[in-house]
């Protein structure tokens, strides 16, 4: 079964992890490409503006596929050296290519999310959580480590305190424990939570298609370079911006005391 699907409404794009029998679990031959072709198709669409990434099922997705890797198939079959590569030619894909959306992004974590799933979810930019979701980063309970590059995210979402306890103990927390920590934005009861993440979409797609994905690009590279690089990288997008016509547009707006309306020009 193919892992995910994509529903574009409007200027939002849903993407749902869709193998619900194995609580949408990830790792199985192909699905770094699939999840990557999805990604790309967004970036290269300059009418979407916002994304929501959900499962379908029960889960938000259970993490790496435990039967495959008792069984060394997949993903985790072959040598160290295969292993490595496996790793890097097809869960990597998953998590760069979340990680490399253009527009923001947001997960509506609507059950489990185990370790590779914890750490995807982390990839996007806001979590929204039911209230019966459940977090961990449990490798080490399988004799594992993140193998997905959740050690360096990880760090970054919640804290190194956080992220460590959460790591080295393997437990696994519910989601107001989530909401208090800051591994996610809000916790809603299960029926409202995919009203509430495309709430929030629409409210991201009403801002100008072009400052927008100029405005993640920054906040991502403010995580990991210097002050002064980043005042250059302002400067310059901030150049590109002043020239667009929705500039013009969101001034006229604000001194016509009216809802702007731009048109990514």
């Amino acid at each position: 079964m193919s892992l995910i699907t994509t529903e574009k409404r409007g200027h939002i794009a849903i993407l749902t992890l869709n193998r619900p029998e194995s609580m949408n679990a990830l790792g199985a031959p192909g699905d770094g490409d699939q999840v990557a072709e999805a990604c790309a198709a967004i970036n290269a669409d300059q009418t979407i503006r916002c994304v929501v990434l959900t499962g379908a099922g029960r889960a938000f997705s259970a993490g790496g596929d435990v039967k495959a890797m008792k069984a060394r198939e997949g993903a985790f079959a072959g040598g160290g050296v295969g292993i490595r590569d496996n790793y890097r030619n097809n869960i990597h894909r998953i998590v760069r290519a979340v990680y490399g959306l253009e527009v923001p992004s947001i997960a509506a974590v609507n059950g489990a999310a185990i370790g590779l799933g914890c750490d995807v979810a982390c990839m996007t930019d806001i979590r929204i959580s039911s209230a019966d979701a459940k977090f961990g980063v449990t490798f080490l309970k399988l004799g594992l480590i993140p193998g997905d590059g959740g050690a360096w995210l990880l760090p970054r979402t919640i804290g190194m305190s956080r992220a460590a306890e959460l790591l080295f103990t393997g437990d696994v927390i519910s989601a107001q424990k989530a909401e208090q920590w800051g591994l996610v934005s809000q916790v809603v009861e299960a029926e409202a939570l995919m009203p509430a993440a495309i709430a929030m979409a629409e409210k991201i797609a009403q801002q100008p298609p072009h400052a927008l994905r100029l405005a993640k690009s920054l906040l991502k590279h403010g995580q990991n370079t210097t002050y002064d690089t980043l005042l250059e990288m302002s400067a310059a997008s901030q150049a590109i911006a002043h020239l667009t016509e929705d500039h013009m547009e969101g001034v006229s707006a604000l001194l016509e005391k009216r809802v702007a309306d731009f048109k990514g020009r």
